[in-house]
């Protein structure tokens, strides 16, 4: 069973992903491409790998833009399994 993680135990990890911040209780990073085709590209890399560590993403694109939301649903919280997609998400970027 995944468990949230405490409030104090978020602030402390946002320090090791200084891209990404808290927006409605979820971890949040916004990407910007030159175009959609490198936007819809990075996607489809996120996809992959969100699908091999059975962890996915809210997320929405608009043009050149990709908005990441992370949660875990069934912790009804941010877990462990957030911030390791979080920081997977960074090295693809």
């Amino acid at each position: 069973m995944v468990t949230a993680l405490d409030a104090e135990s978020v602030t402390q990890r946002l320090g090791e992903l200084p891209e990404w911040s808290l927006r409605e209780e979820k971890l949040f990073r916004q990407f910007t491409f030159d175009n959609f085709v490198q936007a819809f590209g990075f996607m489809g890399q996120v996809a992959l790998l969100a699908e091999k560590m059975d962890h996915h993403p809210e997320w929405c694109n608009v043009y050149n833009r990709v908005e990441i939301s992370l949660t875990t649903h069934d912790a009804k919280g941010i877990s462990e399994r957030d911030f390791k997609l979080a920081a997977a998400i960074d090295q693809i970027r």
